[in-house]
């Protein structure tokens, strides 16, 4: 499969390009064949494009040069599609409160495009989104378990759920990442207590899954994962509170070693362990150690929503 359909998601479904709109694609030497795949998207879409190549940003937060900067603050709507994220730069800020509507996509593959997370029907992640929007809200109690022996319990009480993560970007000034699909909350510091048997992804791709005892809102004893363990300690105590509890709502999104589509496949759950502050949590200690496990079965106040990595809601 080419990159047409994930490229049309975008432009069209994600970002609802318009005729005569003013758009600008921003890739790099590594993301060439994606800018040219959303370039063409919104050539088909009748909107003025321009797609700037830049040199492959250094790191992460790497402002784009200068006259490009100024040049996104004119635009109706901004695509970063660059190898690095251009999210938490001043140019993507500046160019959002401008009004332009801005999806971005760090470490964005062509794959992702073909057959990823990003060919998914991002109207139907909203509608489900919003579904469960109205069902957690004022939640209290949430159970976490899967084939492999995972159980844990933790307490949501008064915590918001981060429900902005559908990947819709339609309205004058909005901002997404792509891809999308998750939605998260903070557990209240000290509640969890439980086993944890991850096995996607902790820190890094897992080869075998991983145990992690889980006592009063921290990691106690984690068999295996030498560098996710090294990580969590750099943090001390406070580098092993499980911080997050996201769940992925993207059926399409697959585990492939790329975090930013792992974290949004339909039937994953993702934790954090470590600071949660940005997600309303109280914990802040600079290190996010992340983990994924799949086939989840999760009960919000005694109701399943999620079983074995099926909704059933």
């Amino acid at each position: 499969m080419g990159m047409e359909e994930g490229a049309n998601r975008i432009v069209q479904t994600c970002l609802g390009v318009k005729e005569g709109e003013k758009v600008v694609i921003v890739a790099d030497a590594g993301t060439r064949g994606v800018g040219e795949a959303l370039f063409g998207a919104a050539l088909s879409a009748k909107a003025e494009t321009i797609l700037a190549l830049i040199s492959p940003p250094a790191q992460s937060g790497e402002e784009p040069p200068e006259p490009l900067a100024r040049m996104l603050t004119d635009c109706d709507v901004v695509i970063l599609a660059t190898s690095q994220s251009m999210t938490h730069t001043a140019a993507r800020r500046l160019a959002n409160r401008a009004g332009a509507r801005i999806a971005s996509l760090p470490e964005v593959t062509e794959d992702m495009l073909s057959e990823g997370a990003l060919t998914a029907d991002y109207q139907e992640i909203q509608r489900t989104t919003r579904r469960l929007e109205r069902m957690l809200r004022g939640a209290k109690s949430v159970r976490l378990a899967n084939p492999l022996g995972t159980d844990v319990t933790f307490d949501v009480t008064r915590r918001d759920w981060i429900t902005g993560d559908t990947g819709v970007c339609r309205r004058r000034g909005d901002f997404t990442t792509l891809p999308a699909g998750e939605i998260f909350v903070a557990p209240i510091e000290g509640s969890a207590d439980g086993r944890l048997v991850i096995d996607a992804t902790f820190l890094t791709r897992l080869a075998e899954p991983v145990s992690v005892v889980v006592k009063e809102g921290y990691a106690s004893k984690v068999t295996g994962a030498p560098d996710a363990v090294q990580e969590m300690n750099r943090g001390g105590k406070a580098g092993r509170n499980f911080g997050k509890f996201g769940m992925g709502l993207n059926p399409r999104a697959r585990i492939t070693g790329k975090l930013l589509e792992e974290e949004k496949v339909l039937g994953a759950v993702h934790i954090v362990f470590g600071d949660n502050a940005a997600y309303g949590g109280a914990v802040r200690c600079g290190v996010r150690v992340d983990a994924i496990l799949t086939q989840a079965t999760v009960e919000v106040d005694g109701k399943t929503i999620l079983e074995r990595g099926a909704l059933t809601v």
